[in-house]
């Protein structure tokens, strides 16, 4: 029963993203599908490929964070981990578990514990919940009142409150263990946290630039995105709409947040004066590398490991 009842919150997740996309994207934007397809047709191979490069670039970026979180794992090894992950978080309604084991059994083949893979995944999250919590903060600092009725202040108040929240637990992780029962469970909780801390204290400066410019060149990336649809926004607007872009992922009533999140940017860029038409045509072409393209490349990355774990078994 319960398999079958995941099964069909997944089906029933997946059919209300299509809707989300398909039905309210040309309803929230004021435009025709027809007209959002003529401005897709402009973008030529060349930008495209600068596209990917980008897309490609700021995946690498963020290795440095996996890699920060969990000594000892390399660069591509820390690639195929995020691929692997992002691409289950982007199938399945609340993915991210999944993702994470995933991540897991892949990180566990090449000799880590599971001790130090949990705590990559605590200071990894708590990098991500940090970044989160900025963004909307600084797109209030460059934009100012304009977004103030657009929902940023409301998102950046959700996510300090959320970032509060798990620098809380983290810091009370001895009072959770005796609320749990004590003796083995609060030992565990006292070594994890000590292990996270050694962790941030080791690899912070590293974990911070590499999430730096991983959210730079994901900025960058919206931003030639829509450039390419017709649209050119200035510095305030694009980091607005890429501050709403990324809290709309954490709506994981569908996978990966998909039609929440464009509809969320579009109602946005269009508050904000963008024509309508190119404004979704560009939100619809980041969401390809952001949220589509991770699916194969997902894939391939799984496929790779599992083929070489074969032939080393």
């Amino acid at each position: 029963m319960r398999r079958w009842l995941r099964v069909a919150a997944s089906l029933a997740s997946l059919g209300l993203a299509a809707w989300l996309v398909v039905a309210l994207v040309p309803a929230v934007g004021g435009v025709a599908w027809t007209a959002v397809g003529e401005q897709l047709r402009r973008v030529g191979p060349g930008t495209v490929l600068w596209l990917t490069t980008l897309w490609l670039a700021g995946l690498w970026a963020y290795t440095y964070v996996l890699t920060g979180s969990l000594p000892g794992l390399r660069h591509t090894q820390a690639f195929s981990l995020n691929a692997a992950g992002s691409a289950i978080s982007n199938v399945l309604p609340f993915g991210g578990a999944a993702g994470v084991a995933v991540t897991a059994v892949m990180a566990s083949s090449w000799g880590h514990s599971a001790r130090a893979i949990t705590t990559s995944a605590i200071v990894s999250g708590l990098w991500n919940a940090l970044s989160r919590a900025a963004l909307p903060v600084l797109a209030l600092a460059v934009q100012g009142a304009v977004v103030l009725g657009n929902g940023v202040l409301a998102a950046a108040i959700g996510a300090a409150a959320g970032l509060v929240l798990a620098v809380v637990v983290l810091l009370s992780l001895r009072w959770l263990g005796r609320m749990l029962g004590g003796g083995r469970t609060t030992r565990f909780l006292l070594r994890l946290r000590r292990e996270a801390g050694q962790v941030i204290r080791d690899g912070w400066r590293q974990m911070t630039l590499g999430m730096l410019t991983y959210l730079l060149l994901q900025g960058l990336l919206l931003w030639w995105c829509l450039a390419a649809a017709g649209v050119h926004l200035g510095l305030g607007p694009t980091v607005a709409a890429f501050a709403v872009s990324r809290l709309l992922t954490l709506a994981v009533i569908t996978p990966g947040g998909v039609g929440l999140t464009e509809n969320g940017t579009i109602a946005l860029l269009v508050s904000l004066g963008t024509p309508a038409a190119p404004a979704v045509a560009g939100v619809l072409l980041f969401a390809f590398f952001t949220y589509l393209a991770e699916i194969p490349l997902g894939g391939v990355a799984w496929l790779s490991w599992s083929a070489r774990r074969a032939r080393s078994g």
